[in-house]
């Protein structure tokens, strides 16, 4: 056939990210090219022929040899040249296994079979292996590298962000174990639902009207017909497999993908010049722009929310491929052949977010300044919660609206919080007189108590440290598993 150059292709996967990302599209191309399609397609009809051969007698050593000598020898150009005369794939692909094959076998070759037993079975065990071989490593590789990084920053304080705005204090670990528990979930998930794709050998209908005139158990031939391809049969067939076996597990790689971007989007925003908290990592040539020598974009970051938005609406296709008419129409010929496209930029996502949690640095001292100055807002803000808190369990009722004003005042002042409410001495003892009950401060004075407390900002962390260690081991110890 012919060779084509790249840089002539039309889809950016096959030039663009098949050179930058040369192993990523190395290890796909085994299962999403269309020889791999074909591929999978000649195995699935050699496997017919063994389930057919099977039911006389095991198969030897020597005669699977020769067939699975005759399936390697099919090329996918001999196949798209029968195809211009037969107009029809599956048939096209029988005509060249045939002629492959002994002689005395070629007519159990697709015998009993419609060309959906063939094509969902092939695009089921294609899934199943892409995602085994393939995607789940590669998520696990990143879940393994978000773990470590959660361990290394489990104890470095973090302003905690909601609506774009200071919150309380947290930890950067504690940040990222919400990626590593979102993930980890979807993870165990993936491979739960790559382990249930099914396969089929039911006939034009499903119904097992063919085979039922080969043999006597045609769900018996159906299931040693998918054990030669580590597959189960469908409960229920049409012409075509259950969409949903397939549906689920695209909808899962959705969710993950949503998680990825979720997080590139949080790193990228921590990246920016006014916070400034945390750095991808940059390469002593890499060139941030092309008139500013002074620029480290996190385009990595960008890169990864970019391909999720190319990709993620795909999932409306993926939910009509579900509906087909009666036993079946071809409305998802075309359109399931993109869910190849759909995987491979998936993963091309993964893989670029895993280099960039692998050179993430976290800004420590950023950080603390950070939390320390309250955002342009008021510095030490963040502790007018547990000032609200621990003035209410000292038995005043209108505790937040008294902590409000005095946040009001110091915005207005120009002032710390801990300078504002100095001035406030009946709260600033009770405040103290609590902390020092509940063992955060030692014994003494209360309101020093208290003034000591409200300096430092990154003692109130809550269970930050001990959930992002707890998260990070539990998850590293559950991805090492799967």
């Amino acid at each position: 056939m012919e060779t084509r150059d790249i840089f002539r292709n039309i889809s950016p996967i096959d030039h663009r990210y098949s050179v930058s990302e040369k192993a990523v599209f190395d290890a796909l191309s085994p299962w999403l090219s269309e020889e791999a399609s074909i591929a999978a397609c000649v195995r699935a009809e050699i496997a017919l022929v063994a389930a057919h051969l099977a039911s006389s007698a095991p198969l030897s050593p020597e005669l699977r040899g020769v067939l699975d000598k005759a399936g390697r020898s099919v090329d996918p150009g001999e196949v798209y040249a029968e195809e211009e005369k037969t107009r029809h794939n599956i048939r096209a692909l029988v005509n060249v296994l045939k002629k492959k094959v002994p002689a005395d076998l070629a007519p159990l070759v697709h015998l009993g079979a419609t060309s959906a037993d063939i094509l969902d079975t092939a695009f089921a065990y294609r899934m199943k292996k892409c995602c085994r071989e393939v995607l789940l490593p590669a998520l696990c590789t990143l879940e393994i590298l978000l773990c470590r990084f959660t361990e290394r920053e489990a104890e470095t304080p973090q302003v905690g962000r909601t609506h774009g705005q200071h919150a309380v204090p947290i930890t950067v670990g504690f940040a990222t174990a919400e990626y590593v528990s979102r993930l980890g979930k979807s993870i165990l998930e993936i491979r739960r639902l790559c382990g249930g794709l099914k396969g089929k050998l039911a006939g034009a209908v499903g119904a097992y009207n063919a085979t039922g005139m080969i043999v006597s158990d045609p769900e018996d031939l159906e299931r040693r017909y998918l054990a030669e391809l580590d597959l189960e049969p469908s409960e229920h067939s049409t012409q075509l497999v259950e969409p949903e076996y397939l549906l689920r597990l695209l909808l899962e790689y959705n969710t993950a993908f949503g998680i990825i971007a979720n997080l590139a989007d949080d790193l990228r925003n921590l990246q920016r010049t006014e916070i400034g908290e945390l750095k991808e990592g940059f390469a002593p040539e890499q060139v941030g722009s092309s008139t500013m020598p002074q620029k480290r974009n996190p385009w990595n970051s960008e890169h990864v929310k970019s391909l999720w938005k190319a990709f993620m609406p795909r999932v409306m296709t993926f939910f009509m491929d579900q509906i087909s008419e009666h036993q079946r129409d071809l409305s998802n010929s075309a359109s399931q052949r993109f869910i190849a496209d759909y995987i491979a930029g998936f993963c091309l996502a993964v893989h670029r977010m895993a280099d960039v949690v692998d050179g993430l640095a976290a800004d420590r001292e950023k950080c603390l300044a950070n939390l320390r100055s309250g955002g342009g807002g008021i510095p030490g803000g963040v502790l007018a919660e547990p000032a609200y808190i621990l003035l209410a369990q000292s038995g005043v009722s209108g505790a937040h609206e008294c902590i409000r004003k005095i946040t009001l005042r110091a915005e207005a002042e120009h002032i710390s919080f801990s300078q504002a409410i100095a001035g406030e001495q009946d709260m600033l003892a009770r405040i103290g007189e609590q902390l020092i009950r509940l063992g955060v401060s030692g014994p003494g004075d209360p309101s020093g108590a208290a003034l000591a407390f409200f300096s430092r900002p990154e003692s109130y962390c809550g269970l930050a440290v001990k959930k992002a260690k707890e998260i990070a081991e539990k998850y590293k110890k559950l991805t090492e598993a799967v």
